[in-house]
């Protein structure tokens, strides 16, 4: 059972769109995510700017990869590096915490995502 920063069971992150490396709804993850897409993030406009500028458009769609681009408010799974620098740069999106799967933590700390929560725990 995959298990989120909070050491419970992982919650699915979004349905619509559909996100995560497997695309099943969750920020599941396994070795050859190379991008570790584990941080469950409600994706905002100056994100979507910010990942665009880094050569990653979240934002047009992508019929062929059945992708319809990701608009301000959207849920997704996010690269836990990219999450990590939109923080450096000030533009990180509000994360859910249920939904952040445990190797988030690799790379950037409890504090720091719970500093961000979409709703606050405990």
């Amino acid at each position: 059972m995959a298990r989120n920063v909070l050491g419970e069971e992982l919650v699915a992150c979004s349905y619509d769109p559909l996100t995560g490396f497997f695309r099943d709804g969750c920020c599941h993850t396994r070795a050859d995510d190379s991008g570790s897409h584990v941080i469950c993030a409600k994706v905002t406009a100056d994100f979507l700017a910010f990942s665009m500028q880094r050569g990653n458009d979240l934002s047009t769609p992508n019929p062929d990869a059945r992708f319809r681009g990701l608009r301000p408010g959207d849920r997704w799974c996010l690269c836990a590096l990219r999450w990590k620098e939109a923080l450096d740069a000030g533009v990180a999106p509000p994360v859910v915490l249920q939904s952040t799967h445990e190797r988030a933590l690799e790379f950037v700390t409890l504090e720091q995502l719970q500093a961000h929560a979409l709703q606050k725990v405990g």
